[in-house]
């Protein structure tokens, strides 16, 4: 379902996530998927269904999987490389620093914790290309994000949902409102 959201006074069109969504996991199907080969054997006879293997992973509010939380609670463990070999390739930094962004206006302000993107991702998998690595270096607005920039270029996609809001904007401050959606 699609719905006009109002940020900052801009009219947005984003994508509100719905039961349907979250039944995707239990109702995709390898061999219809068209990723995967429906002839072959693997997919046939041993590979498991999405929602055989994912049916007691953690969810969030809308339904969908926390993969953050999946991975902290031992459901998943990402490789290190794609051999699987940790010291293959350019080495993965895991790095515990959260970044506050404060231009939220009435909004909590964003916290951004790096530790859980690193344990999935390589610094080169954002920088420089997606953020600049220098405070105050980009012009993050939640108009951007919806549209694909910034956080956008995952979450949404391959990440959680942005209507989610709570999961970011997680810091409240004197302008803020002192409960929030999802809280």
């Amino acid at each position: 379902m699609r719905k006009k959201v109002m940020f900052g006074g801009a009219v947005l069109t984003a994508v509100i996530a719905s039961a349907a969504v979250a039944e995707t996991y239990q109702s995709a199907k390898l061999a219809e998927d068209g990723i995967h080969d429906p002839t072959n054997e693997s997919v046939q006879n041993i590979m498991q269904e999405p929602g055989e293997a994912m049916v007691d992973f953690p969810m969030d509010r809308l339904g969908m999987i926390n993969w953050v939380k999946a991975m902290d609670e031992g459901f998943i463990n990402p490789r290190k490389s794609l051999s699987g070999d940790e010291f293959d390739g350019e080495m993965m930094l895991e790095m515990d620093l959260d970044i506050i962004m404060k231009q939220t206006s009435f909004m909590p302000y964003v916290r951004f914790p790096h530790l859980p993107h690193t344990k999935w991702l390589n610094c080169s998998n954002c920088h420089p290309k997606i953020f600049v690595p220098q405070l105050e270096g980009n012009p993050v607005t939640m108009e951007k994000v919806l549209r694909g920039e910034y956080c956008g270029v995952c979450h949404d996609k391959v990440a959680f949902s942005l209507m989610t809001c709570e999961r970011c904007h997680s810091v409240p401050h004197e302008q803020s409102a002192p409960a929030f959606v999802g809280k």
